[in-house]
């Protein structure tokens, strides 16, 4: 998930977000299948023609990594021919042993049946990643018993593993939007979301249910859509299904929702209980499929000029009908749209990115003894159609920027796109480094607008809550009627991610442009007197014990305070939906002290030990405490994958940032930048927090030595104190927080102080 942060955006995604070496997009994976069966083709076909189940291969080795007794079956409807020998392929790592590649256990091959360019689905997908959550995607050498099959596209399956590194769970209802029977010029039932009563049997023809339950929420979804749309941002992930229809739209990717079979998409439903909408299967992007359902788009003329509204009077695809009767939604839409076009066409920067992935390839496709056209076709399709060299359709393919550079050109000439949009500037929050539980306003100017929105959510996994901003002189926005416009929140969490709409009588606009994919973000700063959570690992494999003798996951918490403090006021949990899933222990955490929480998922085990499990594949921990009758933020953190017996912690105690700790140091400090944590000095800092001074009293009759840190962990200064002195320290930085290490003969100690 990418993000605009403007502070300490480690302190919530932590590392990389997934783990992309299998798919990065500068490299080849070599994948060799070994079989010890010679008719192992044959096998597979058979198999692919009636139970559709796996074949057991000897071996597979990815990238000189050997597993054995793998799975291995043939996948595809179109692009599998019993009588070819270049089949795309599904190999499962774990059909029959526990294997894992990466944290990936699902490798979903295909073999540019359609694409004489070889770039298609590659370059799709790269494109639709900056707006949406969408599988990762490269290329792989394939071999079968040692003999080059050829070059395949490598993209990443739509499996839990994907849902659960994307959105926070893995257990909810999956659809598989392609008829399972699979498509075709006889299909008659489409995953195109219609309505079509209570009877779940009647969507088992259209849909693949790919978890243990969800017919009824689907249905559900259709019924919603159709008959109560006042209600569909309740159900659906709205934001991410207009990107979907926009970029299916924008690159002409007709085998999907948009297309005659309306499929290739996924749909998963959240812990919001929304579902949210992710594309699949690419192959045919960029004008390769001509079927809209509607007819045919037959030359690319056609396709270049394919109305940028295609479906929206037509109830058989109620997702663009639906959606772009609300005029809110047709305006988002449209600035979705020129949002791709302008990022992606109109600049040529998808060609450049097509150019550097053909040149990456160029030898694996001159070496593939069974592409589906010709070399020549390979090098020439980034620009020209080609009509033919054994294209295995019949059709043109074509040329990819023959097509866009086209499209891109007759679509901003339309009035939808030369109308004049909103323009945002000046965003900002009215305090960059606001405490938790404290309202601030943000604020941003507009021009060429009706109406503005702010969007912002509390959580990572929580849905945006729009709210109108507003230039009446009364919500801290300047005068009224200045185009200045303003909103408050209140930081109720770690993290307070927001975006700004704007819409006129035309078309709406974003800030970011990319928006809900990527957002501004306010990062607070931990009150004092408040606990953090300092330290976790997630998969305590062989580090530390618990009184019983068992490895179990753990978490620190950490005391940021000189005052002992009641964990009975608190509360942790890996689920934010659920704030006081285990209540601490009812003792006291001394001053700058820690306590180790055993996140076991069994109380009996003792009072330390949470009724929850960590998730080594990531999730959430957030901490809470009770203030009477509210429930406040302590304090939260959305972590990514772990590995095993590596702690994941500060940088320093309490510190903003995070990082991986192959020595982790459970009830024990993480270390800072040379500072320890002793007994008081006796030094006093007041007031906390402070504007631009601070009051630094040396009560004792020893020199003191006082050096300032950032959070950042940078130092700003150091000086002494001498005894008995009183200074008042002036301060010209930023806000934020500031780490104070004093020291003197006898002891050492941190205090934290924020400066407002």
């Amino acid at each position: 998930m990418k993000k605009i942060t403007l502070a300490f955006l480690a302190l919530i995604l932590g590392a990389n977000a997934y783990a992309q070496n299998f798919y990065d997009l500068g490299s080849i994976q070599t994948i060799k299948i070994v079989f010890a069966q010679s008719n192992w083709d044959a096998l597979l076909d058979a198999e692919k023609a009636g139970a559709d189940g796996y074949i057991m291969a000897q071996s597979v080795e990815v990238n000189g990594v050997v597993f054995d007794s793998i799975g291995v079956k043939y996948k595809g409807n179109s692009t599998y021919n019993a009588n070819q020998t270049k089949n795309p392929f599904h190999i499962e790592l774990d059909t029959y042993k526990d294997h894992i590649y990466e944290n990936y256990t699902d490798i979903k091959l295909s073999n540019a049946y359609n694409d004489p360019s070889f770039i298609r689905e590659v370059l799709s997908y790269q494109i639709l990643r900056q707006y949406m959550d969408a599988p990762l995607s490269n290329y792989a050498n394939v071999y079968v018993n040692g003999t080059l099959i050829g070059l395949y596209s490598n993209s990443e399956s739509v499996s839990k593993k994907f849902v659960q590194s994307r959105f926070y769970s893995k257990n909810n209802a999956r659809v598989k939007c392609n008829p399972p029977a699979g498509a075709g010029p006889s299909t008659t039932n489409y995953p195109n979301l219609v309505y079509l009563g209570q009877d779940s049997t009647n969507y088992y023809d259209a849909y693949e249910m790919k978890s243990d339950a969800g017919w009824k929420e689907l249905i559900s979804l259709c019924d919603t859509l159709q008959n109560n749309l006042g209600s569909i941002e309740e159900i659906l992930d709205v934001d991410r299904a207009l990107w979907m229809l926009a970029f299916d739209n924008m690159l002409v990717n007709l085998d999907s929702y948009i297309g005659g079979f309306a499929q290739n998409y996924y749909l998963y439903r959240d812990d919001n209980k929304r579902f949210i909408p992710i594309v699949w299967d690419l192959n045919e992007s960029f004008g390769r499929f001509s079927m809209t359902g509607s007819g045919n788009l037959n030359s690319t003329t056609a396709k270049q000029q394919m109305s940028h509204l295609l479906h929206v009077n037509d109830a058989s695809f109620p997702l663009i009908k639906q959606l772009l009767s609300v005029p809110m939604y047709k305006r988002m839409y449209l600035a979705h749209c020129k949002t791709m076009l302008t990022e992606n066409f109109s600049n040529n920067s998808y060609y450049t990115t097509g150019q550097t992935l053909q040149t990456l390839i160029s030898s694996s496709v001159q070496a593939d003894p069974n592409k589906f056209y010709t070399y020549a076709n390979f090098q020439s399709n980034i620009n020209s159609d080609v009509t033919s060299g054994g294209g295995p359709m019949g059709q043109a393919a074509p040329g990819i920027t023959n097509l866009m550079n086209g499209r891109s050109t007759y679509l901003l000439a339309q009035s939808d796109f030369t109308a004049t949009e909103p323009a945002i500037a000046s965003v900002a929050p009215s305090n960059q480094y606001p405490l938790l539980n404290e309202t601030i306003t943000i604020t941003a100017s507009v021009t060429d607008e009706n109406d503005v929105y702010l969007g912002y959510r509390t959580g990572v996994t929580l849905p945006f809550t729009r709210i109108q901003m507003w230039d009446d002189g009364m919500h801290n926005d300047g005068a009224a009627g200045d185009r200045v416009y303003g909103a408050d929140v209140k930081i109720s969490s770690a993290e307070v991610q927001y975006y700004i709409y704007a819409e006129n009588s035309n078309i709406g606009k974003f800030s970011p442009v990319r928006a809900e994919h990527e957002f501004h973000s306010i990062t607070a700063v931990a009150a004092i007197n408040e606990l953090v959570i300092n330290e976790f690992m997630a998969d305590n494999d062989n580090v530390i014990m618990d009184k019983n003798g068992d490895y179990e996951d753990w978490i620190e918490i950490y005391n940021t305070t000189n005052d002992s403090i009641f964990l009975g006021d608190y509360y942790l949990t890996d689920d934010a939906s659920d704030p006081t899933q285990f209540k601490m222990p009812s003792e006291y955490i001394a001053a700058y002290g820690f306590k180790l929480i055993w996140a076991s998922g069994d109380t009996t085990k003792g009072t330390d030990h949470a009724n929850f499990k960590l998730s080594k594949g990531g999730e959430e921990i957030g901490l809470y405490k009770q203030n009477g009758s509210t429930l406040d933020t302590t304090d939260y953190i959305l972590f990514s994958t772990q590995t095993t017996d590596t702690s994941y912690g500060r940088t320093y105690d309490a510190s903003p940032n995070w990082m991986f700790f192959s020595t982790s140091t459970p009830n024990a400090s993480n270390g800072t930048i040379g500072i320890e944590e002793f007994v008081t000095t006796g030094l006093h800092l007041y007031p906390n927090p402070y504007q631009n001074k601070i009051v630094i009293e040396n009560p004792t009759d020893l020199e003191a030595m006082v050096t300032v840190y950032s959070a950042m962990g940078q130092m700003l200064e150091s000086f002494t104190l001498n005894a008995f002195e009183t200074i008042e320290w002036q301060d010209n930085g930023a806000s934020g927080l500031k780490i104070f290490y004093l020291k003197t003969e006898r002891s050492k100690e941190v205090l934290r102080v924020v400066k407002r």
